[in-house]
């Protein structure tokens, strides 16, 4: 892992982002790439036409700058080598952008609980970022002191289009030497008996090289409490999932099962787009 995206607004939720990202990135020697994205209304526009002026969006940058700096200061970030950028864009674009010119490998982002990433990421950029986003986002509901990765659930219907994302969780898990908790949610709107699931995760398991895994049919109301029920019935670490981006969750990840999770989970979620 060389790169890892930290989009900060500077608040409380974007500082346990960054810690977390700090804790990866000395573990595994990567750089972090610190964002701001400084979303000014109208920039193109000079103030007569109502927008904002070039005097204006020059002390905007500047202060966002100094900003950024302090944010990279910080004592926690020793010894990691740190390139700070502040991008005038929306969130969304600027972010994919950056991730696309950095060649980023994991992106870091801090959320609040149930409405979303504060600020910088809220309401309907956070789930964009996690619908859309090419490359595995981390989402970080508080602090963690000692951020540990040796358990995660990966959490699917093991089908033939989970494979792709499944391997780039393989490689996380790899770094972190995780156990793997592969489950199976079974509804009363999802339901399939236990041996058509078992098969259909064994099948899909069989084509991995892996050794440190458990395979778990749980039952539950919902998908969404179905997955968060059973990681903390196992004390996971990080809760895992397939986003299928603009067209949602397919077959088992029916709805926004991923904005859910970011919103509701308290522990970490990893997403990662078929």
């Amino acid at each position: 892992m060389k790169r890892i995206l930290v989009p900060t607004d500077f608040s409380e939720h974007a500082e346990d982002a960054l810690k977390v990202a700090a804790q990866i990135a000395k573990r595994n020697n990567s750089e972090i790439i610190l964002l701001h994205m400084l979303e000014l209304p109208h920039q193109s526009n000079d103030a007569i036409m109502g927008g904002v002026s070039i005097p204006e969006s020059m002390l905007f940058m500047k202060k966002a700058n100094e900003m950024l700096d302090e944010a990279a200061s910080r004592e926690y970030l020793n010894e990691i080598s740190v390139t700070e950028v502040v991008k005038m864009d929306k969130p969304i674009h600027g972010i994919t952008q950056i991730s696309k010119d950095y060649d980023v490998d994991l992106i870091v982002m801090g959320s609040h609980g149930s409405s979303g990433v504060e600020e910088l990421l809220i309401g309907s950029n956070t789930e964009k970022v996690v619908r859309n986003s090419e490359i595995p986002v981390l989402v970080i509901k508080k602090n963690i002191s000692n951020f540990n990765a040796s358990n995660i659930v990966f959490a699917s219907d093991f089908s033939e289009e989970a494979k792709k994302p499944f391997e780039k969780l393989l490689n996380l898990s790899k770094l972190f030497e995780s156990k793997l908790h592969l489950v199976t949610i079974c509804t009363p709107n999802s339901f399939k008996p236990t041996h058509i699931s078992e098969e259909a995760m064994n099948e899909f398991v069989s084509q991995f090289n892996i050794s440190n895994y458990t395979t778990q049919i749980y039952n539950d109301t919902n998908i969404e409490k179905g997955i968060i029920n059973f990681s903390n019935k196992i004390n996971a670490d990080i809760i895992g999932m397939c986003t299928h981006g603009r067209t949602g969750f397919a077959h088992f990840f029916n709805g926004s099962i991923s904005e859910g999770l970011v919103n509701h989970a308290v522990k970490p979620v990893i997403t990662l787009k078929i």
